[in-house]
């Protein structure tokens, strides 16, 4: 489902140099030749030990309505840059290209490919902006969220930050994200109807302003809502009406009606020392069950620091922090050429810098996660040329592609290819889960990493290896290039 309503705009939602090295591949007789690029990213956000894989299902939706109206095509032809025969090539548009990609919820980290896609040039070339867009932005709230969770250690997290995403889709496609990471819902109503993610929320503070007292306004929520009772405590003061009223609608409204009353929530001041002494009063008053729900500007450090000094919080509602992954925005991902064919023989390509980071990795390739048999842990990724195969029957020696000195040999392992087949000669051939499966497969993901990977702050540095015959490629592919 896209929130963009004007179709032509869904086939120009690409860089310009896309369409202009496009227009040049076309009229010099190369839109057959079959490229391969990667889609990595080279750094965890937050510094955290690994990221999460999410947004193909909308990546598949963008290529599932791709083509190029004839609105498209007469607002390309008024650039006057491009010939007849290219945006004839464009009108007849056809995706017919192989898509390989990891699935979402699983954990994944620096310079592996997520994505892969093989194909005629041009078409590779023109999906690379809509790629990275979808899948940077999922995947970087998908990690934010699943940061958030684990500093909650159990507590539920709601994601509450519609009002502050950036844009329709980014509230909607955040939602989704942010659910697959761990949160257990949503305040954003369209992510239920679509998604199936649970929508949940109670009142604003502009609901108690509404009524001549905040006993009237929780009296009225309460008579209207019995069965889901939950009262926002600070819209005047947490400690001196607040609670006492709610308390006091608990028992003359919720009780009397066969109910008990869901939880309350505050949205301002020391979340941890109103949380205590909150819990205190409903405790005394013979509630508790009643759960606190806390808000108000909250991410992973701020949640981490109330449960330490022993807040009595029971779940918290993230907004402006998740949404925007306010910390640290960028996911960086990047689209690069991996390869090309000829005669009917690949030719691998590599992007060279005197920055290691931005070094790629060559040819056409597979990434396999390496679980211990005992444990069920993972021990490392090794990324492999396609149709490479790992023997789990014998030992396997893995090293640092940049320190090749540090080496570890690993026995009794399972090798778990993680590239799904997306596409076939541009047929989709992979069916979405829900995205509650996604969730639930996340979770089950992370929980197979070392407890030291998912440190909040400097994790192990989990290994992403090259086997012997890629990483020959490459070195002789510097080399050649030196």
């Amino acid at each position: 489902m896209s929130l963009i309503d004007n179709e032509a705009a869904l086939s120009l939602m690409a860089d310009y140099y896309e369409i202009t090295m496009s227009g040049g591949y076309f009229d010099n007789g190369m839109s057959d030749t079959v490229a391969y690029f990667d889609m990595f990213f080279r750094r965890v956000p937050d510094g955290g030990g690994f990221a999460i894989m999410a947004g193909l299902e909308q990546f598949i939706e963008f290529i599932e309505d791709l083509k190029f109206t004839e609105e498209d095509i007469a607002f390309l032809r008024s650039k006057g840059i491009y010939s007849e025969g290219f945006l004839s090539y464009l009108k007849s548009f056809k995706f017919e290209c192989d898509v390989f990609a990891v699935e979402e919820g699983t954990p994944i980290f620096p310079r592996e490919p997520v994505v892969i896609v093989r194909g005629p040039v041009i078409q590779a070339q023109l999906i690379e902006t809509a790629l990275l867009m979808i899948i940077n932005h999922q995947s970087l709230i998908a990690t934010k969220a699943n940061r958030i969770v684990r500093a909650a250690q159990g507590r539920s997290v709601m994601e509450f930050g519609a009002r502050r995403a950036h844009g329709l889709s980014a509230a909607l496609y955040g939602a989704r994200a942010a659910y697959i990471g761990g949160c257990v819902g949503s305040s954003l109503t369209l992510a239920e109807k679509l998604y199936g993610i649970p929508a949940v929320g109670t009142m604003a503070h502009s609901w108690v302003q509404m009524f001549d007292s905040e006993l009237d306004a929780f009296r009225v929520y309460a008579k209207t809502y019995p069965e889901n009772c939950s009262l926002l405590v600070d819209t005047y003061n947490v400690l001196k009406s607040g609670v006492p009223n709610a308390i006091k609608v608990f028992n003359e409204e919720i009780l009397p009606r066969g109910y008990r009353p869901q939880s309350i929530r505050i949205d301002s001041g020391d979340i941890t020392y109103l949380s205590k002494r909150a819990r205190k009063m409903l405790d005394e008053a013979g509630f508790p069950d009643c759960a606190i729900i806390a808000t108000n500007s909250l991410d992973e450090n701020i949640i981490r620091e109330v449960i330490i000094q022993g807040g009595k919080v029971d779940s918290f509602g993230v907004g402006e922090r998740l949404i925007t992954a306010s910390s640290d925005s960028v996911f960086g991902g990047v689209y690069k050429l991996a390869g090309i064919e000829k005669d009917g023989r690949i030719i691998p390509k590599i992007k060279i810098s005197e920055n290691i980071t931005k070094l790629t990795t060559p040819g056409f390739k597979q990434v396999h996660r390496l679980f211990d048999k005992t444990s069920g842990k993972a021990i490392a990724d090794v990324v492999t040329l396609h149709g490479e195969s790992i023997d789990e029957n014998a030992p396997y020696e893995i090293f640092d592609p940049e320190y090749t000195w540090k080496r570890k040999t690993v026995t009794d392992f399972i090798a778990r290819p993680l590239h799904k087949q997306i596409y076939k000669n541009g047929k989709l051939v992979y069916k979405c889960p829900p995205v509650q499966a996604i969730k639930d497969y996340c979770e089950s993901q992370v929980s197979t990493l070392w407890d030291e990977v998912l440190r909040l702050e400097n994790p192990h540095n989990y290994y992403v290896d090259l086997s012997p015959d890629l990483w020959q490629l490459r070195k002789d592919l510097l080399n050649s290039n030196s």
